[in-house]
């Protein structure tokens, strides 16, 4: 008969998604997991495999808890540009504030260090890309027919466009010290969208 488990899998993988986004993928070891989760290393192995597939289940994690934020906040009855705006100044903002800085984006954080060399974690990544694109497109879709986004604009190009750019206002913003420089992209790029 098999030992029932003496943890909460699902904690354990909040958890380990917390120190993933924290330190990054190669500078969390094992016994780093081990440590931070407070189980064995038997037992992390038996319930999530090797350390890669914790990350990618983290990752996942990650996904599901991020989405439905900007599916919330890009679906808002009424005017859809101010969502819009509102979301490029979020990540402006998150990506200049000291205490969201350094961590910044898991997507953006896996983009940067597994995807070049990981397939699956590209997978990830530019599944989350996709998503984040279609949610911008439908809402400057939305954005035309109400007579909010001028009728010459094409929506897909401007998704695009505001997609490259919040994943640079996370990169930008791990390296940078000077807040401004953020500020100033996001409202630049929030110019074309003007009518």
């Amino acid at each position: 008969m098999a030992r029932p488990k003496e943890f909460d899998p699902d904690a354990a993988l909040q958890s380990a998604l917390e120190l993933f986004w924290r330190r990054g993928y190669e500078a969390t070891s094992m016994a780093d997991l081990v440590g931070h989760l407070g189980i064995g290393k038997a037992s992390l192995y038996a319930t999530f495999g090797s350390k890669h597939e914790l990350y990618l289940r983290a990752l996942d994690r990650y996904g599901q808890t991020q989405d439905p934020v900007l599916t919330r906040e890009l679906s808002r009855p009424g005017p859809v540009l101010p969502a819009v705006r509102g979301l490029v100044r979020r990540f402006a903002a998150e990506a200049a504030a000291e205490a969201t800085r350094e961590q910044g984006c898991l997507v953006t954080n896996t983009a940067v260090e597994l995807a070049p060399h990981d397939r699956e974690a590209a997978r990830r990544v530019e599944r989350s890309w996709d998503t984040v694109e279609t949610l911008l497109h439908s809402a400057l879709v939305r954005a035309q027919e109400r007579g909010e986004l001028a009728g010459d604009r094409d929506p897909l190009t401007l998704a695009r466009m505001l997609l490259v750019l919040l994943q640079g206002l996370r990169v930008v913003g791990k390296a940078s010290t000077d807040p401004a420089r953020v500020r100033d992209a996001a409202e630049q790029a929030l110019a074309l969208l003007d009518a």
